[in-house]
């Protein structure tokens, strides 16, 4: 604990925090890239819509939302360690992935859930997810 001008902070508090938001925020930023690069792939136009763009990550970042983090996503055992960085996002994507196909395949989201995109969603975002983490618990140690 430091005390600055009477007031007390826990600074390690306050860094493990701001290490939580960016890995979250990168998480939502993979997640959406995913949906991204998966409409440029199938020759939707990104930018002339933005729209369908969003609703095509937004049901995966509601998944992993609702799920990443009472899995243990962003505990900090999950954060350091390579092994429980990778079991538990390999667990909570799993989980996210199949609540966003849920979602996406509801009649007020567009695009459905054709056969083989949960087979894709599921693998690339588990690789995605699971070597960004990786690489994060590496460079964190040092």
């Amino acid at each position: 604990m430091a005390t600055l001008i009477g007031l007390t902070t826990n600074i390690g508090r306050l860094t493990e925090d701001t290490d939580r938001l960016l890995v979250a925020a990168v998480d939502g930023l993979v997640i959406a890239a995913l949906a991204i690069a998966g409409r440029a792939h199938h020759g939707y136009p990104i930018l002339d819509q933005p729209l369908e763009t969003i609703e095509t990550a937004v049901p995966f970042l509601l998944g992993w939302l609702l799920l990443s983090i009472p899995a243990g996503a962003y505990a900090r055992n999950t954060l350091t360690s390579p092994r429980a960085a990778a079991r538990v996002t390999l667990v909570a994507w799993l989980a996210a992935a199949n609540v966003g196909l849920l979602v996406r395949s509801a009649p007020f989201f567009t695009g459905g859930t054709a056969w083989p995109f949960p087979l894709v969603m599921n693998g690339t975002g588990l690789v995605a997810l699971v070597a960004w983490r990786l690489a994060y618990t590496a460079i964190s140690k040092e």
